[in-house]
């Protein structure tokens, strides 16, 4: 079975029923413009005591001092990077990171992916990366790309896929060749920004 990551979390008693059903990532989104901005939620106090091993903070074009200040504060396991950060942000965020902290790498996907390998092959310094649709904006569309696309590329890392992830195209993941080591699912899945279908996700869980 797939992985599993739930991003875009703010709810405390929704998180513990998350764990309880064994979600394997908590996504928690620092980004003020976002509206699932955790931090008008959660302190990040609130979040170190989660007693989970994956919990993932989402960062757009952040500082790395910031970065590692947040992390250390909210107890946080990976940082995903979805802004425009390149390899020598990456290393810079790692060389203050605590080793034991993972890095995931979003790669934004549009219509015509032209350069996208040469883009996987300059990105080597993050543990993971993530595939999600591009927009104008940053962070996720709710808008799938074309995940077929995925199999004309080498991927060298493993992968989390995002954008417009359903009940409804599932199905269609398992015509991936190269698997994704986690599907990232977040408006989807949700009764409104920030609150989940829990239900949504269980039939997920069955769907997998």
């Amino acid at each position: 079975m797939m992985n599993l990551k739930v991003c875009g979390l703010t709810n405390t008693d929704q998180i513990r029923e998350l764990v309880s059903m064994n979600v394997d990532f908590l996504g928690f989104i620092f980004y003020e413009k976002s509206l699932r901005y955790v931090l008008n939620h959660l302190t990040p106090a609130e979040i170190n005591s989660i007693n989970h091993s994956g919990k993932v903070g989402v960062f757009v074009n952040e500082k790395v001092e910031e970065i590692a200040e947040i992390a250390e504060r909210s107890g946080l396991n990976f940082i995903q990077l979805h802004g425009d950060e390149n390899e020598n942000f990456i290393n810079n965020l790692r060389n203050i990171l605590k080793p034991e902290i993972k890095i995931i790498k979003v790669l934004r996907i549009g219509s015509q992916p032209n350069n996208l390998q040469v883009t996987i092959n300059h990105a080597q310094s993050a543990d993971y990366f993530l595939f999600d649709t591009d927009s104008t904006a940053f962070g996720g569309t709710g808008k799938t790309f074309h995940w077929r696309i995925l199999n004309d590329l080498e991927i060298t890392k493993p992968y989390f896929l995002s954008g417009g992830i359903s009940l409804e195209n599932a199905q269609e993941i398992s015509e991936i060749k190269n698997q994704p080591f986690a599907l990232d699912i977040n408006s989807k899945f949700e009764i409104e920004p920030g609150t989940k279908d829990l239900e949504k996700i269980k039939h997920l869980y069955e769907k997998l």
